[in-house]
């Protein structure tokens, strides 16, 4: 299902762009003017919401495709106008490339090849930035690490001031790894070798507002939105695990500088996250969820998941100074943004998303 789009207008295609950071993206480039068409197969929960806020917002310049990227014919009919094209659709979750990873194959390196194909068929293929992940570098299970408080911390001292660097070999751990890292060296070999002007950015934890997070995928929404309802959360591992995190709207500045600088950054790959500035244990942010809240977390604790890293933060140093990039948010405030975010959007009440 589609909306008919404005004759002679080329928008920018955002797959996935009723998600959580489509959503956002899409928001901004309509924001300054741009038509932006949101390709999204509307499965997860909450996304036709995004979708709806999107179009109450900007009914001139958001129009969708309601289509799964495993549908290669409405991809390269949604593809064949672009003026550009961020490529965010995936199937996002660890577990669920561990129950079906012939899905997870399909959608995540399935569709991002037909895209790259519909693309490269154009006569001047438009600009491409894909979504990657941290786990194309696997489980960082050849570094040291030391338990520090409630933090792994590296013994690196290289790696501990300044994160992972993209120089770091990549090693992909479950299916889901394999997915979006063949995904990944197929976006940056298409820009080699067929010239497509494409670039890849290695995302760690985004967080923020329309974030509807789960127990697989998207914690940091996950932990407040079971915190706000006074729920109990579980812990994979001992929370001792640290994260760069990201707020999505420094994510979103990272794409639309990627988008404009295209001709500097094609066929390279960056890691986007939060930088040393914003690692943090999970534990730290429960600590902080607590606060927020104002009672005591309900918790548990199960084994560690398949591929977990006991730490990841990205060495964020290329990414600013090829994007350009500010400064990003500090995570504390990030994390009240997001928790008042979320009590209005679930009707809690506001006092306790207030730190």
């Amino acid at each position: 299902m589609a909306d008919p789009l404005i004759p002679g207008r080329r928008p920018v295609l955002i797959t996935g762009g009723a998600g959580f950071i489509g959503a956002n993206l899409a928001d901004a480039l309509a924001a300054e003017g741009r038509d932006v068409l949101v390709y999204d197969a509307l499965l997860r929960p909450g996304v036709e919401a995004n979708l709806a806020w999107l179009k109450s917002r900007h009914p001139e310049r958001i129009s969708s495709v309601t289509a799964d990227v495993r549908d290669t014919a409405s991809l390269a009919a949604a593809a064949a106008d672009a003026s550009a094209v961020v490529h965010l659709a995936a199937q996002v979750a660890v577990t669920t490339s561990l129950a079906d990873p012939v899905a997870d194959f399909a959608v995540n390196l399935g569709g991002t090849l037909a895209l790259l194909e519909a693309l490269r068929r154009r006569p001047a293929p438009p600009p491409l930035v894909f979504a990657s992940t941290n786990k194309v570098y696997g489980d960082l299970g050849d570094l040291e690490f030391g338990l520090e408080g409630d933090a792994y911390m590296p013994t690196d001292p290289g790696i501990r001031a300044l994160g992972i660097g993209e120089d770091r070999p990549l090693d992909f751990h479950t299916p889901y790894g394999c997915s979006k890292g063949g995904a990944d060296q197929y976006v940056l070999d298409y820009a080699r070798s067929f010239g497509v002007p494409a670039c890849v950015l290695r995302m760690s934890c985004i967080y923020g507002p329309r974030q509807m997070g789960t127990e697989d995928q998207g914690w940091v929404a996950h932990f407040l939105i079971r915190a706000l309802e006074g729920r109990p959360i579980t812990i994979y591992g001992d929370g001792c695990q640290v994260r760069d995190v990201l707020d999505v709207g420094d994510a979103v500045a990272a794409y639309r500088a990627a988008l404009a600088r295209i001709d500097a950054v094609k066929g390279r790959a960056y890691n986007l996250g939060g930088g040393p500035g914003n690692a943090v244990s999970l534990r730290q942010v429960l600590g902080v969820i607590e606060a927020i809240v104002g009672r005591p977390l309900d918790l548990a604790f199960e084994g560690w998941r398949a591929g977990d890293q006991r730490y990841y933060v990205s060495d964020t140093r290329r990414v600013t100074a090829d994007l350009g990039l500010n400064a990003p948010l500090p995570w504390q405030r990030g994390l009240a943004r997001l928790a008042a975010w979320l009590a209005e959007h679930r009707g809690l009440p506001r006092q306790a998303a207030l730190v």
